[in-house]
């Protein structure tokens, strides 16, 4: 398994990082590209030498690994009908598009009556594609594959806005709020870049009524945890 990391290689290995070296990853690091652009040319390289490369993109975020939300949506509409719940919203953090493409055709795939909160979690463009963007092409990649009809379009990608305003990574008053108050309460631990963020914005929906105070709403918490120890020095 070959990393590729933006930024530069710390003098000391902490949180997922450390995590990546002790189950053996080969690591590279990326400096300024952080989001897989230079995945083509180790894929070159390594090619040269006799490997033959399977590409995982940023984030995991293509119609394979969209598939396991869509499986994930199934589950949990058995699990509400199980319950006898009904859920109006459900929260959930959007990076790179591939949790939010499997949820919103898993939804619509197994009638799933909830709305989805995307928290758009950075500002940046991939590539400069938007990540609404981003959500509609793994979509379209995914309903051919699944053989679904519905025909999606970009106005309906829908994204929460207003919790981006600070750049990926970095750790605000917000995200210590959120991660302090889910572990003190209810001890589960958001992870500090993407849960945190998003667990903040449903909190602000809920505080400040966006939504409906009668609503059911459901929180997604896609993990992350060993983060919280990269960012010891900030969470203290």
């Amino acid at each position: 398994c070959h990393l590729l990391l933006g930024g530069t290689e710390p003098e000391k290995y902490n949180g997922n990082l450390l995590l990546s070296y002790l189950l053996g990853a080969t690591i590279h690091f990326t400096g300024e590209n952080r989001k897989g652009e230079d995945i083509d040319t180790l894929k070159t390289e390594l090619g040269k030498n006799g490997r033959r490369c399977y590409l995982i993109p940023y984030g995991g975020s293509n119609s394979i690994g969209a598939l396991g939300f869509v499986n994930a949506a199934k589950e949990l509409k058995q699990q509400l009908s199980d319950l006898k719940l009904e859920i109006d919203y459900i929260f959930f953090a959007s990076s790179s598009g591939g949790t939010q493409a499997g949820l919103t055709l898993g939804k619509d795939l197994f009638g799933l009556n909830a709305e989805l909160m995307p928290v758009n979690i950075e500002k940046s463009e991939m590539e400069g594609i938007s990540l609404e963007q981003v959500v509609l092409n793994i979509l379209k990649e995914e309903k051919k594959t699944l053989g679904f009809e519905k025909e999606y379009r970009l106005e309906e990608i829908k994204l929460v806005r207003g919790y981006d305003e600070n750049e990926y990574g970095v750790v605000t008053d917000d995200e210590i709020f959120a991660i302090k108050l889910l572990a003190t309460c209810e001890g589960i631990l958001l992870d500090p870049v993407y849960t945190a963020r998003a667990f903040f914005g449903m909190m602000d929906h809920l505080e400040h009524e966006k939504i409906s105070k009668d609503s059911n709403v459901l929180f997604w918490h896609t993990g992350g945890l060993p983060a919280n120890f990269y960012y010891a020095d900030q969470l203290k």
